[in-house]
């Protein structure tokens, strides 16, 4: 932290408790305040300033926590406590971390959770054109043509976009990988509708550099040095723009 300080957003996001967008409705709704004042968009947070965020004292983490979590299906990609089935509640860390992006519901496979929202923004953010990579078993055997398909980018009217190509080769009978750098809602899922296919099994088993590898469902392990140092290699010209997710998120 600067002299001048630091936005409010950005404080409240690297203390791990919640995104920059999020904060930026919080501030909105007056429950932060800075040295007992409300604090307003753009507010700069100096040191020895008191942030409480809905009456509590916020005290910036200095750990940096970055976890691979394999999400089991069923499992809901949100911090929102009124969600019985939140990721956060399931993992029960004892310090506050949040996901980095989303994975549908009905999903399973790799997801990242953090402390650090400038880490966030970088990965997800779609422009920044980072790889992340799903095992997929359809209903039906996998073609050459719907694979091209795939591939070439898909119209999806219900989204008004066109998705970007991407690589996508089978593996299996009835299973593809892909690689996806952008991340619509339920992406993959529309994608293999508008060619008649559904989706049984969706697993993400890499975001950028880090695997999933043998992580057993239900289970996270800590991101290790080498895998954390190589992300930010990944990530150094990459935007840290605040990332505006829609309410149901860039599921897949």
């Amino acid at each position: 932290m600067d002299g001048q300080g630091v936005r409010i957003n950005k404080f409240l996001s690297e203390a791990g408790v919640c995104s920059r967008r999020e904060a930026d409705r919080e501030v909105a709704l007056g429950n932060v305040t800075v040295d007992g004042v409300c604090a307003e968009m753009g507010t700069r947070v100096l040191p020895g300033q008191m942030v409480r965020f809905c009456g509590k004292p916020v005290c910036k983490e200095e750990e940096m926590i970055l976890l691979a979590f394999h999400k089991p299906a069923g499992i809901v990609c949100t911090a929102e406590k009124r969600e019985k089935n939140n990721v956060i509640d399931y993992i029960h860390y004892p310090k506050r971390i949040y996901p980095v992006g989303r994975l549908d519901k009905d999903s399973e496979g790799l997801l990242l959770l953090t402390n650090n929202g400038d880490i966030v923004n970088k990965i997800m953010r779609a422009g920044n054109m980072h790889e992340k990579e799903y095992l997929v078993t359809v209903n039906k055997p996998v073609t050459e043509s719907f694979l091209r398909g795939l591939a070439g980018g898909v119209p999806l009217a219900e989204l008004g976009v066109t998705t970007r190509k991407c690589r996508v080769w089978r593996v299996g009978k009835r299973e593809f990988r892909i690689i996806l750098t952008q991340g619509l809602n339920r992406q993959i899922r529309r994608m293999c509708e508008y060619f008649g296919y559904r989706v049984e099994k969706l697993v993400r088993t890499r975001i950028m550099n880090i695997e999933l590898g043998s992580l057993e469902s239900g289970s996270y392990r800590s991101v290790t040095k080498d895998e954390y140092r190589e992300l930010l290699r990944l990530t150094e010209h990459s935007s840290n723009e605040t990332v505006i997710l829609k309410q149901d998120g860039g599921s897949r």
